[in-house]
């Protein structure tokens, strides 16, 4: 169709010029100029515009000679660039259905193509990883370095990332050759960087990755507060900590996971008040059980005052087991042994987990009761595993009557009721 069309315009522009040639024959008194062509001992005089016409009908015989001649390779390369299109196409449906050395053997063949090449030696790549060939992927990664540097870099971090080598990761990542990375690539350094225990410099990339839109933003939003909380756990010394807790947002500084960091870091550095505030701050903010279980389990100070906290939040949120046992914990720690049993029973009553049952044994253990101690160690592992737990013996009456009552009475949404 293209020879076709190419014909039928040439012959238009012959006849535009034959046209043109007889209107110019036809009017002799006008000035066109002369052109004067000697060659080879003849001489050939004409005007300008049939010189012209003359000229773009030579170029224009030129032109469809050359098609003419040309047109069995171009028609032979079509054909070739056909064939490696659908060796591609075939190789990646070999690939999704997990014909692996079918895949590899047809992306290998569609490699030759340079407008294809780079994403079918990528294919072949993966072929070659999932038949544990490693020479062959070796083979794949040289033949791609040397014609698409990024996407070498690419497939190289990707594959070190799956064998958990974030060394090798950043290294291609890093190359010269590679820059600049695309969304993909930056995604795959914040990872890499992650997974070097160096938080700080992923969480660093977040700006960057949210502008290039190179995650889903929940994605990214999942991915920000954990960096984020991992920075605060690898701070090396207190200052660190407090200018990396400063410069996170106020909305991320109420997020458990990135509290959880900062109030740990700080309680391991000794920094009490500022574990305790960020705890206090987080909980008025928004309620959180893992949040709360935190606060009575860090070994902090100041045991009245959290305490005071506790019981303050136990009005607002009286079925909170993480909070009873943290109340339970912290009446230990003041060597209220029998207050914090009755914590511990209200918070087994309400479906604490393994963790009240420890503290439980703790509290035995401390009065002495050694029987019991056991006992509720045992009742610890149980329900960890996910099998019931065994009734304590020696209970008096009015464990056994408070026990029922809040198991029978339940609030609207189908909860256990405490009664006060």
């Amino acid at each position: 169709m293209k020879l076709f069309r190419s014909v039928i315009i040439l012959l238009l522009l012959l006849l535009v010029g034959v046209v043109v040639s007889q209107w110019l024959m036809q009017d002799g008194t006008r000035d066109l100029g002369e052109v004067f062509i000697t060659m080879g001992g003849y001489e050939i005089t004409t005007n300008v515009p049939r010189a012209i016409i003359a000229l773009a009908l030579a170029v224009g015989v030129l032109w469809l000679v050359w098609s003419l001649l040309s047109m069995p390779f171009r028609v032979w390369a079509r054909y070739r660039r056909k064939q490696y299109r659908a060796r591609l196409l075939e190789g990646l449906e070999a690939v999704h259905r997990g014909h692996w050395q079918r895949a590899e053997k047809l992306l290998d063949r569609a490699a030759a193509d340079k407008e294809v090449g780079t994403i079918a030696r990528v294919a072949a790549v993966r072929a070659a990883d999932a038949r544990l060939d490693a020479a062959a992927a070796e083979r794949h990664l040289s033949a791609l370095a040397q014609t698409n540097a990024t996407a070498y870099a690419l497939t190289v971090a990707d594959r070190a990332l799956a064998q958990q080598r974030p060394a090798d990761a950043l290294a291609a990542l890093d190359a010269p050759a590679a820059q600049p990375l695309p969304p993909r690539g930056l995604a795959l350094r914040a990872k890499a960087l992650a997974a070097s225990a160096r938080g700080s410099d992923a969480y660093g990339l977040l700006g960057p990755l949210k502008q290039q839109n190179a995650l889903p933003k929940p994605t990214l939003d999942k991915l920000e507060a954990q960096w984020a909380a991992q920075a605060l756990r690898e701070a090396a010394d207190a200052n660190a900590l407090a200018e990396r807790w400063e410069q996170m947002p106020k909305l991320l500084r109420t997020h458990p996971q990135v509290v959880s960091a900062y109030a740990e870091r700080a309680a391991s550095m000794r920094w009490d008040d500022a574990a305790t505030h960020s705890l206090e701050h987080a909980l008025d903010s928004q309620w959180d059980e893992s949040l709360a279980g935190l606060y009575g389990r860090l070994p902090l100070e100041k045991m009245d005052s959290r305490r005071a906290s506790a019981q303050r939040w136990l009005q607002a949120h009286p079925a909170s087991p993480a909070l009873l046992v943290t109340l339970a914990r912290l009446a230990r720690g003041q060597g209220q042994l029998a207050q914090a049993q009755e914590f511990l029973h209200r918070a087994l009553a309400q479906g604490a987990d393994a963790e009240a049952w420890e503290e439980m044994g703790h509290g035995f253990a401390a009065a002495g009761e050694a029987d019991l101690a056991q006992l509720s160690y045992a009742n610890a592992l149980r329900v960890a595993r996910g099998e019931a737990a065994r009734e304590l013996p020696g209970r008096d009456l009015r464990q056994k009557i408070f026990d029922q009552a809040v198991t029978e009475e339940r609030d609207e949404h189908g909860m256990p009721r405490l009664r006060s």
